[in-house]
């Protein structure tokens, strides 16, 4: 199983191509979206290239490929633009390994608000914009970062679970988390 994750791409389309660019080419059998798909949010700058009807129409291209949870900055009339769901706060991904994978934003859950988790389940969120992929307890924590606000003087990035092991990287291709599952 491989999957591709990208978070908090609020609206932008420059991001938004960028991500899709790199989910064909990494052959990931689908694109797991953590939230704030379309809308900036008011604590946000606006994007250079804010346009989230087309970030919609790019997105509704892969809506058999999407799996998708709503961020804090998402909202029903987002839901109206877009092909696929997006409005469920989590979504549970079973891994080959039978590992659980909780996908989530992070506004409701998070490393210090967990969902019930069993050892060795994976809890993946974007909503802090920050790289994660360790273990923090019994959990993996796993963070893709953002595609279109990256903090801590991150480069924007994304995330791969591909032969068991998470990582988040740049588009430059440099990693800057990884962890074997």
């Amino acid at each position: 199983m491989k999957l591709f994750f990208a978070s908090d791409l609020h609206g932008s389309q420059d991001a938004t191509e960028k991500v899709l660019e790199h989910y064909r080419r990494s052959g990931a059998e689908h694109l797991v979206i953590l939230g704030d798909v379309l809308n900036h949010g008011p604590r946000n700058p606006v994007p250079g290239s804010y346009n989230p009807p087309k970030v919609a129409e790019l997105l509704n291209a892969y809506k058999q490929e999407i799996i998708a949870v709503r961020g804090n900055c998402d909202s029903e009339v987002d839901q109206m633009l877009l092909e696929f769901p997006m409005m469920s706060d989590y979504a549970w991904v079973m891994l080959p390994t039978g590992q659980r994978l909780f996908l989530t934003h992070g506004h409701l859950y998070n490393s210090d608000k967990r969902p019930p988790l069993k050892q060795g389940d994976v809890l993946a969120h974007g909503h802090t914009h920050i790289p994660v992929a360790e273990w923090q307890g019994e959990q993996i924590i796993f963070n893709p970062g953002s595609i279109t606000f990256p903090r801590n003087e991150f480069a924007a990035s994304f995330g791969l679970l591909e032969d068991n092991r998470l990582s988040v990287q740049t588009f430059d291709g440099d990693v800057l988390a990884s962890i074997e599952l």
